[in-house]
């Protein structure tokens, strides 16, 4: 079998060399074209005139002087909608045979589109991922093991004319047939719906597994590692898998889960992120000395970025009207910018919710830095994610601690606005000066923040809680594993209920 690893891996090799990363200007101006030529022909592209963007002299100014940038609540109140009622050719060529579904922050509730186009693009983004693998420097045998996806249930939900899921099922619903001999925890297993009897059944099975790699949420990834240990009696999860070596983080930054995680592990491996949404596949890291990722720019998604500032973005986290929209041969590296995606899956010129830096534009690579509505300016504040985890970050280390979920608000209380932290965390926490920590590095590292500390905000209080109340709340409210993510801002209604929640169980 060794054999069979490394003419897997020569192949890899030579097709990597073959397809070697486009030009980033040329490969999106490409993308854009393609997409409004395809699209032309439907409601949304006879009512923006694609086909006279398309005989301009430069389409790609044309496009963003004639199409408005929306949210997932305008697309889909426009025109989403009635692909949910079987309408077809709305946005994109044909009908389609999937809604991914999701709970994130930008919409209750969100059915988005996957397209035949989509699922093909998925699927190619999925073998560019596994071509940049060479990069890593892994032994010829690792193309031959196992690989665990710990995703939402395939079961998907079977309406009228399409099925509904989150996109991790649908994804793994839609897998290669040369793919099922690598692929675990397999069909039977992946089609369960309820977390902990998933991780019961890959606990029970993992002993015949040969795995070499896991992809999957970090908290839900430590949790199932935790229940193979148990359930196995063992050490580390190298005691039933030697050979793992890959784990592909997604969703949520994994930094602040590399110490607890690798506790479970007799040896650290490597770690590799990527960038699913329910929209597309639209990045994945392809070289080892950054934990940036590079944008998928030669695959059915055209990429836009604004500017993140007050000027930019209102008070719901939305681009305005008239805000500068750059290409990405127009940004500038390390600033943060919103981003905007179109897409084979009939999404144009749309917020995707996240905010990215650009670190390095010749290699179109980024990092996650936040969310549009993750975004804290009540009072003058104007922190973001960044912001915030470099805090947390600076308490785990003045603290030696562990602090894998938190979330946040400015809330008003006894008439002064107040920026509060609830902490997950297992060790005792001295609550003021843990507020004192933040405090200081919020002020040292945001200006906005300094002054607003003299001024609206007067003061910044922490609360710690055991990290299983926070598993406990996404349970009951959001849903366990797949793609279910824990908002680490909250507006002061929903911060408050959750702290309700929290009382109900000390």
């Amino acid at each position: 079998m060794a054999i069979l690893g490394g003419v897997i891996k020569k192949a890899i090799d030579i097709n990597g060399f073959i397809s070697s990363d486009p030009e980033p200007g040329k490969a999106q101006r490409k993308v854009l074209l393609a997409l409004l030529k395809k699209a032309k022909l439907t409601a949304f592209g006879l009512k923006y005139k694609f086909g006279e963007i398309l005989e301009s002299e430069d389409p790609v100014k044309a496009f963003r002087e004639n199409v408005p940038v929306c949210d997932y609540d305008q697309m889909n109140k426009e025109w989403w909608h009635f692909l949910l009622q079987g309408h077809q050719n709305v946005t994109w060529p044909g009908g389609q045979d999937y809604f991914a579904l999701s709970s994130g922050t930008t919409s209750n509730k969100k059915y988005i589109p996957v397209t035949p186009d989509m699922i093909k693009a998925i699927k190619k983004s999925g073998m560019q991922q596994v071509a940049s693998l060479t990069n890593f420097n892994l032994p010829a045998d690792f193309f031959e093991k196992d690989i665990l996806m710990l995703g939402s249930s395939t079961s998907l939900i079977k309406a009228e004319d399409h099925e509904e899921g989150e996109i991790s099922g649908i994804s793994a619903a839609n897998i290669p047939s040369w793919f099922t001999n690598f692929y675990k925890p397999g069909g039977e297993i992946a089609s369960i719906v309820d977390w902990d009897e998933k991780v019961r059944r890959i606990a029970e099975e993992a002993p015949k597994w040969d795995v070499g790699s896991i992809s999957g949420i970090p908290s839900w990834v430590e949790l199932m590692l935790k229940e193979i240990i148990s359930h196995n009696k063992l050490q580390t999860i190298h005691d039933v898998w030697p050979n793992l070596q890959v784990y592909t983080s997604g969703g949520v930054a994994f930094e602040p889960y590399r110490v607890s995680i690798e506790k479970l592990l007799a040896r650290p491996l490597v770690y590799i992120d990527t960038y699913l949404a329910s929209e597309g596949y639209l990045a994945t890291q392809k070289r080892p000395d950054t934990d940036a990722m590079a944008l998928i720019i030669d695959n059915g998604i055209y990429f836009e970025f604004v500017p993140f500032d007050d000027e930019n973005i209102d008070e719901e986290g939305r681009v305005k009207r008239g805000a500068p929209v750059l290409t990405l041969e127009e940004v500038e590296e390390n600033k943060d910018y919103v981003l905007l995606i179109s897409t084979v899956a009939g999404a144009w010129r749309y917020m995707i919710g996240d905010t990215v830096i650009i670190t390095d534009k010749k290699r179109a690579e980024i990092r996650i830095s936040g969310r549009t509505k993750h975004y804290l300016n009540v009072v003058g504040e104007q922190l973001s994610i960044q912001k915030m985890n470099s805090a947390i970050q600076k308490l785990e280390h003045a603290f030696d601690m562990e602090i894998k979920e938190f979330t946040a608000s400015t809330v008003l209380e006894n008439e002064e606005y107040i920026l509060k932290f609830v902490l997950g965390t297992d060790q005792e926490t001295d609550s003021q000066k843990a507020a004192q920590i933040i405090d200081e590095e919020l002020c040292n590292n945001n200006k906005n923040y300094k002054v607003a500390r003299t001024k609206a905000l007067k003061g910044l209080a922490v609360e710690a809680v055991p990290l299983e109340q926070f598993y406990n709340w996404s349970k009951e409210y959001k849903k366990l594993g797949g793609q279910a993510k824990i908002p680490r801002v909250m507006k002061a209604d929903a911060f408050e209920e959750f702290r309700a929640y929290l009382r109900q169980l000390s």
